[in-house]
């Protein structure tokens, strides 16, 4: 056998393993009730799953090779092998983790293949509506210049790639809080959100909160080499928040809200205007 073609055989092979993670992480997932609407867009190849000792995070998401890098502490026993049971995972991981699957959903709308017809025009309107909101909300940003310092801000105008990555990880904050607090909640109310308005209640109390702290946010990357020995990452401050208009669409086309629960979120606590400070887009109709 050439080297060509073991290679070949071993490509496959770590295709067929990433496959079959895919599939028990979308069934665990499930189980656990929390949303995979988003998750089940992606094919099962698309994603490379590999283990790692990462020092920071639990996973971490390079587009440029589809490669999703997991933490051994998310393997079974730690191996290395495959992904251990979600009921096993902390809520915290499993935000990370769902974090993570955000920027890779949005790699492969954003990618130069065709999506499949059930999500085509969801990727068309997601990533249209993702480039007005970058024109109109990120492409100048208020940040924090000391992070402890949440009072002190500057603005910033940011170049297109700046922007862009500000917006995805604004919006990646979103995704992994909603999970992180909807298994919060079920895991206290013993049911799911969906199902149960007590539990919804609470998930919607707690977003009005994190609205009101100014948690929903992101950072970007500086550009410029002299801003990034300065700091590695600048923080968007709160008024550079994700907006009211960002989390419907992401509650809607990316999670898989039913719209009634949408609708009472609206309709709680004065929501739709606590959110919509500093955004001056409009409201897109993504289907």
């Amino acid at each position: 056998m050439s080297s060509v073609e073991a290679a070949s055989i071993q490509s496959e092979k770590a295709r067929a393993a990433s496959g079959r993670l895919w599939e028990r992480l979308l069934a665990e997932a499930e189980q656990l009730h929390i949303l995979t609407m988003f998750l089940k867009a992606i094919p099962p190849e698309f994603i490379h799953f590999e283990f790692d000792d990462l020092r920071t995070y639990a996973a971490e998401y390079h587009p440029s090779e589809h490669r999703m890098i997991l933490n051994r502490s998310l393997s079974f026993n730690a191996a290395g092998g495959t992904l251990k049971p979600l009921t096993k995972t902390t809520h915290k991981e499993l935000e990370v983790l769902y974090h993570e699957l955000f920027h890779a959903y949005m790699d492969y709308l954003s990618s130069s293949g065709e999506p499949s017809a059930e999500v085509s025009g969801v990727s068309n309107g997601l990533i249209a509506f993702a480039r007005r909101q970058q024109a109109c909300r990120y492409g100048e940003v208020a940040i924090t210049p000391v992070v402890q310092r949440k009072d002190e801000t500057e603005s910033r105008y940011l170049a297109e790639s700046e922007s862009w990555e500000a917006l995805n990880e604004t919006w990646a904050v979103f995704i992994g809080w909603a999970i992180w607090n909807q298994l919060e909640v079920q895991h206290k109310g013993g049911g799911s959100i969906l199902q149960h308005q007590h539990q919804a209640d609470q998930w919607m109390q707690r977003l009005e909160m994190a609205f009101q702290k100014g948690e929903l946010r992101g950072y970007y990357v500086p550009e410029d080499p002299d801003e990034r020995r300065v700091a590695q990452k600048r923080f968007l401050a709160k008024q550079s928040q994700l907006s009211w208009q960002e989390a419907v669409v992401l509650m809607k086309q990316v999670l898989g809200f039913p719209d009634k629960f949408i609708s009472q979120a609206e309709k709680r606590h004065g929501l739709a205007v606590l959110s919509t400070q500093n955004s001056n887009c409009q409201m897109s109709n993504v289907q």
